[in-house]
């Protein structure tokens, strides 16, 4: 047995012998369990929570050890966030945004980007030929190149650890919760940076992009038959180098500049020649920038799955990089150094987390920028060791090259970026314009008096925590009551004395109150008994209430938890003797009526009966914090208590009264009523000579008569209408009968409902009316045409022949009479045969009625769509995926929130795996009609359930570049839309 069950046991042992009106103090006391030794730290481990006396593990470990000033507060040292000394400043991650932390630290260290952007006219500064920025408005920089402006001075002179880029990253309009193509950035801003400076009348400041990171290279196409020479010159801002195949970076070079042979279906038009001749054609760079950005392919597209996804392999790159061998002029100087390592780590094209390593060009030391943090490399070496292992997509290692001295191996890089290796290295520094110093300057005050608050708010935490430790090791020594003087607090007060993180409030000791407001005894494993000299003290600090002396011990929950128990102890001995009591047969007028229902759970009954709180206490079953139920549930619980039958209410009629039916009750003993009226004194009392309910043996009467009525009048509608009872010998509109030349109609829902009465009546009530007007529209007319009769609408009605019509008209109220003739026309051999309805079609409303399916179709949760395959104009079904199982009726807005199972937007990719096909080769149709509408929902574009939609695939083209004189365009990244990367 559980130590708590047995506390229990032992607390209300006495009151196996003892009657109620026999409970004394000791009785009391005993119950509140006042007699179980106090436990001693270090021999009790944790709270007894049966023992009111026990004041062990409620927290006061933390107050009675060692002092950790630390735990007295949770603000972090403000230091921390200061800058430290000969570091950088780094970037605040505003959820994916590491991309944009890499390149702006990129860009930073580049000195001549730097100074150039400090030269740029700010409307800052016009406020310096003033009295200055105002105190009292924060700085909004207006353009790209002044949020560049003065996140550069923050990296340059702030006293933070990091800073935020939010304005930056806002006025570019980036979605700060969605990873973009790193590449991709970097080229649109590079564009859009240019374009802004362009307009600057320093051309120091106009140039600097084509001065720092703009080349040219040629595509140089040449005819084998003439040897005429085409040139195509072109500017680049980075190499995109391909990496598949390759371990070397030179290798990647060698194939970006490699001779391509044009030949058969990919030969040159000669514009010397006049024909299409064989040719070659390579890529020639004439001149090469100062920063050399090499872009490492490693997102690549897959056509098979339609995404992108990432090459983790590994690519060799040295630091000292000599392009004197790839360049068309010898001669120059084209020896470059590695100066930053654009990193990203994950295994996947479309998540991870982005780094740079870049090298100070001021001390050669090299750094690693990974947003907030910024690690400095030992040695002035460059290390990518760690940046290597995260990226492991499976449990096949694949080993690291080895690499020599001055060489580096790395699956994560994606950007490499080289200096032109110069021979005088740069000594100074690039200055702050003094309007941005400024601008920095009052951050920093910012930040330092922040620095000063949060200080003083610990200092204030430590002497709050520090009086709190002396007042608990004082009143803890106090606590147990012992023989002198007690009162009771809720355990859960206590330990939030205890609880450092949170505020102490008022005691508050009404959810233990009984109904007769004292401490309830079914709460005693709640609460702690403590001496009156500790709990003046609280009262007087805390307040609240009401307090629990020895007074508050409640005798009378003590003395009915006396009696309930005794009769539960009594009750198993009773349920013995009602058993033999009930073998007995009741002779004459001494019995009573007992709900065979009730006999049979009677024990159960008094059990729960018994074990009921008494007021509106709520049972905590020992638990430290009870779960009690908020007011709609109570509420609802109390309801359905109430609708569950108390014991013999099983035989009440409606009225109040005994039931008329015997078959659920049974006459019982005297002797045994008289034990179970011990158990339920409030069950209602029906002795044998009791007559049953008057009112239920009239209204009983009633039924019988209305069965036999029921039954007469669907005697009588089954034969006077057999056929169409029995569903046979009908008339169809299609196959028009030779005997008649008018046909009834009725709704179809009127015969079924016919039939259910005529079979079970007296289960349903008669059918009174035919109720016509259903196949009518509001202005009385028909709602249907012949043809449709004969087909779809055929289901909604039902033909009757004329002498069944005469026998309706004779049963039931007709609302409406609709009917059809037939008719012949002309005088040709044969002649025309028409059909006249009457009342006449509602053409207006027919037209409504045939839109308003059309909806209904449209709008469907769940449905099966067919997809075929057209090849060579010959339709090919995939066994994989006959069929789609989709939902179309939602608007986009409805797509936006999230949907329930079964009730998923359609996903094409389901046709890309069946057929092969990737999304943007898919030319999908329906009736001829092309699906092209990325937006819009299957409804919309007439996809009705059980469609079929043809898919044609388009065939890739095997070899763009053999495409003569044509340029390829990079398209801009899908995410990128509607940023101001493109807005220019």
């Amino acid at each position: 047995m559980a130590p708590r069950l047995q506390l229990e046991k032992a607390a209300w042992r006495w009151a196996e012998t003892v009657r109620p009106e026999e409970v004394s103090q000791e009785h009391i006391e005993t119950a509140y369990r006042i007699w179980l030794e106090p436990c001693i730290r270090g021999v009790c481990r944790r709270n007894c929570k049966g023992n009111p006396n026990c004041l062990v593990g409620i927290g006061e470990h933390i107050w009675l050890g060692e002092i950790d000033e630390n735990s007295f507060h949770n603000i972090d040292d403000p230091n921390c966030e200061r800058r430290k000394k000969n570091s950088f400043v780094g970037l605040t991650n505003l959820g994916a945004t590491c991309y944009v932390n890499t390149f702006l630290q990129v860009w930073f260290l580049n000195l001549e980007l730097r100074q150039a952007l400090y030269l740029c006219p700010s409307t800052c500064s016009d406020y310096m030929m003033g009295d200055g920025i105002p105190e009292e408005k924060d700085y909004e920089p207006q353009t790209i190149c002044e949020h560049l402006q003065y996140l550069f001075a923050l990296l340059q002179n702030s006293n933070r650890r990091y800073i935020d880029p939010s304005g930056f990253v806002k006025a570019l309009g980036l979605d700060t919760g969605q990873q973009q193509d790193a590449q991709e950035f970097s080229k649109l801003f590079m564009s859009l940076l240019e374009d802004t400076l362009s307009k600057q009348k320093n051309p120091d400041v106009r140039n600097i992009v084509q001065q720092q990171f703009c080349g040219e290279y040629a595509y140089v196409t040449v005819c084998n038959q003439c040897g005429r020479e085409s040139k195509l010159l072109s500017k680049f801002y980075e190499l995109e180098l391909n990496i598949q195949g390759h371990k070397q970076l030179t290798d990647c070079i060698s194939e970006f500049l490699k001779e391509e042979k044009l030949e058969g279906d990919n030969r040159y038009f000669c514009e010397n020649c006049q024909s299409k001749q064989n040719a070659t054609r390579k890529i020639r760079l004439l001149s090469l920038p100062c920063t050399l950005n090499l872009q490492l392919m490693r997102f690549v597209f897959d056509r098979q799955t339609g995404h992108k996804k990432k090459l983790n392999t590994y690519i060799g790159f040295s630091e000292i990089l000599d392009m004197e061998p790839y360049v068309e002029h010898k001669g120059g100087s084209y020896v470059y150094e590695l100066s930053a390592v654009l990193i990203h780590r994950g295994v996947s094209a479309y998540s991870g987390h982005y780094i740079a390593h870049v090298k100070d060009p001021q001390s050669g030391e090299w750094y690693k920028f990974n947003d907030e943090d910024i690690e400095k490399m030992e040695g002035k070496k460059l290390q990518l060791g760690i940046e290597e292992d995260l990226a492991e997509p499976s449990k096949s290692q694949t080993r690291k090259p080895k690499c020599g001295k001055g060489t580096h191996c790395s699956r994560n890089a994606y950007m490499l970026v080289y200096r032109l290796q110069t021979q005088e290295k740069p000594t100074t520094t690039v200055q702050v314009p003094a309007f941005l110093q400024e601008l920095v300057d009052r951050d920093n005050s910012k930040f330092e008096e922040w620095c000063i608050e949060m200080a003083e708010m610990r200092k204030q935490s430590v002497d709050k925590g520090k009086a709190k430790h002396e007042e608990v090791k004082e009143l803890y020594q106090r606590l147990p009551a012992g023989a002198e003087p007690y009162e009771f607090v809720s355990l859960e007060w206590l330990q939030k004395w205890l609880d450092e993180s949170t505020p102490t409030k008022p005691i508050d000791n009404h959810a233990c109150l009984c109904s007769h407001d004292k401490l309830h005894p079914d709460k005693i494993s709640i609460m702690k008994r403590i001496s009156e000299y500790a709990a003046d003290i609280f009262y007087s600090r805390y307040g609240g209430g009401p307090r629990l002396t020895v007074k508050a011990l409640c005798k009378e929950c003590v003395v009915e938890r006396c009696r309930v128990l005794r009769l539960k102890s009594q009750l198993n001995e009773d349920y013995k003797t009602v058993n033999n009591l009930l073998k007995a047969t009741v002779k004459g007028n001494d019995g009573f009526w007992v709900g065979k229902s009730s006999l049979r759970s009677w024990r159960q009954l008094a059990l729960e009966q018994l074990d009921e709180p008494d007021g509106d206490v709520d049972q905590s079953n020992g638990k430290m914090n009870g779960n009690t139920l908020n007011k709609d549930e109570s509420k609802e619980e109390r309801k359905e208590e109430e609708e569950e039958l108390n014991f013999n209410e099983d035989i009440l009629c409606p009225h109040g009264e005994l039931c008329i039916s015997e078959n659920e009750r049974r006459l019982v003993s005297k002797e045994a009523w008289s034990k179970l009226q011990q158990y339920f004194p409030k069950a209602p009392e029906f002795p044998s000579y009791r007559e049953c309910c008057s009112q239920c043996k009239i209204l009983e009467r009633e039924g019988e008569e209305n069965e036999a009525l029921h039954k007469m009048i669907a005697n009588e509608q089954k034969t006077s209408l057999p056929n169409l009872f029995q569903d046979r010998n009908r008339p169809c509109l299609s196959n028009w009968p030779e005997e008649t030349d008018v046909l009834y109609i009725v709704s179809q829902f009127f015969v079924e409902e016919w039939r259910k009465f005529v079979r079970k009546p007296t289960r349903c009530s008669p059918v009174s009316s035919v109720g016509n007007s259903a196949l009518l529209c509001p202005h009385g007319g028909l709602m249907f045409t012949f043809a449709s009769m004969t087909k779809e609408d055929s289901k909604l009605i039902a033909l009757i022949w004329p002498s069944e019509w005469q026998m309706i008209q004779k049963l039931f109220v007709v609302d409406h009479v609709i009917k059809i003739t037939r008719t012949e026309v002309g005088d040709a051999n044969p002649s025309e045969t028409q059909y006249i309805s009457e009342p006449k079609l509602c053409p207006e409303c027919r037209e409504g009625l045939l839109c308003q399916q059309q909806r209904d179709l449209r709008e469907y949760t769940q449905a099966t769509i067919y997809v075929h395959k057209v090849v060579d104009n010959k339709k090919v079904m995939k066994d994989s995926a006959p069929e789609l199982n989709v939902s179309s009726s939602e608007t986009e807005e409805d797509k936006e929130e999230t949907k329930p199972d079964g009730e998923k937007d359609p996903d094409f990719n389901q046709i890309m795996h069946a057929f092969s096909v990737a999304p943007f080769d898919q030319n999908l149709s329906i009736d001829g009609k092309i699906l092209s509408d990325d937006c819009a929902t299957l409804g919309t574009l007439g996809v009705i359930p059980e469609s079929v939609i043809l898919l044609k695939a388009d065939e890739p083209i095997a070899d763009y570049a053999a495409m003569d004189d044509v340029m390829q365009v990079c398209m801009p990244e899908e995410g990128f839309k509607g940023t101001g990367l493109l807005g220019h």
